[in-house]
């Protein structure tokens, strides 16, 4: 494979990652009910905000700050580098104000109107509910003032910095109609090139489809989490395999394989592609999560088989790294009329 820049193959993988993530949550709530996907996503939040939020101030340079504009220029800022757009709006350095814009990036597209705002908030309680203990700071909550599931114009509210410590109950409170007095602040985003920027978005969808597959297994057993997952993934990747695929291979020449294989090279770090005699496989690989089910796997895998199905594509795994195998390999072969 070519070691230069794949800002299309990275465009491919973060398109394809970020419409899967919002096919497993209309999965979820569609197939196992609002109760459950709204534990998923609480538990998938929380996961994202133990392993970025502290790192992510200090590289984003913005560790220094009051706590609750720390906050609220972390979701702009972050956000923002993975394709969200997200507004900080300044009040005080102990009230400071975010407000997630339509499109929602997480709800794509009509898939808005098919997220329960229970699911909504649960997002907010894995993450924005924990900064203050993070930061080791009990007196820091935020405050919701609107959500786009209410068919409001935006997910809205604000970190807040009270005199005394919130009982846990009080870290996410709710206050409908309440609004800034201040327009928005436009943030500079880090001065990164175009290629780091396009790795970013990647990493962005990728991270979010990391989370929430193993905690999809925790809440819903490794069996349940399989099949819906699988099953979403291969919807997700017939559905948009026409858009993925042009990235790729505008004039359509390509063979799948070579096609495939790109893709699996452009995830970036980790994955270490070989190919030959009728087979793509893997040597390294960021995802699935290691240590997980073997069903996450499976259910990562009906990405692939997705792909492949729309071109007649007979895709079969053949050797596992998940499994204790030395690489994960794939045969490919048309499939007999």
């Amino acid at each position: 494979m070519s070691t230069e820049p794949d800002v299309d193959g990275w465009a491919a993988v973060g398109d394809l990652y970020h419409r899967y993530l919002t096919g497993l949550m209309l999965a979820l709530v569609l197939r196992q009910g609002t109760e459950r996907a709204t534990e998923v996503a609480f538990r998938t939040f929380r996961r994202q905000h133990l392993e970025k939020f502290l790192p992510g101030l200090t590289k984003l340079g913005i560790d220094h700050l009051p706590p609750a504009v720390a906050c609220a220029q972390y979701h702009v800022l972050s956000n923002a580098l993975g394709g969200v757009r997200v507004e900080w709006i300044p009040e005080t350095d102990t009230k400071s104000w975010v407000r997630y814009l339509p499109p929602r990036w997480i709800f794509d597209g009509t898939a808005v109107c098919g997220i329960p705002t229970e699911v909504s908030r649960a997002m907010l309680r894995g993450w924005h509910a924990h900064n203050g203990v993070s930061l080791a700071n009990p007196r820091l909550g935020f405050v919701c003032t609107m959500m786009t599931t209410d068919g409001q114009p935006g997910l809205e509210g604000y970190y807040i910095e009270e005199p005394e410590p919130l009982a846990p109950e009080d870290r996410l409170r709710f206050r409908p109609g309440e609004r800034p007095a201040n327009p928005a602040h436009p943030l500079p985003l880090p001065s990164w090139s175009d290629e780091h920027l396009a790795r970013v978005e990647r990493n962005y969808a990728m991270t979010y489809v990391g989370s929430i597959l193993p905690e999809m297994a925790a809440v819903l057993g490794p069996a349940d989490a399989g099949a819906v997952g699988r099953t979403a993934a291969r919807q997700i990747a017939m559905q948009y395999h026409q858009s993925v695929m042009a990235r790729l291979d505008p004039d359509g020449r390509q063979p799948f394989a070579t096609r495939f294989a790109r893709l699996l090279a452009a995830h970036g770090g980790g994955f270490a592609v070989m190919t030959g005699d009728g087979k793509v496989g893997l040597t390294r690989a960021a995802l699935p999560p290691a240590g997980q089910p073997p069903e996450v796997f499976e259910a990562w895998n009906g990405l692939w088989e997705g792909l492949a199905a729309m071109e007649g594509i007979r895709l079969t795994v053949v050797s596992r790294l998940d499994l204790g195998d030395q690489a994960t390999e794939w045969e490919i072969a048309e499939r007999q009329p």
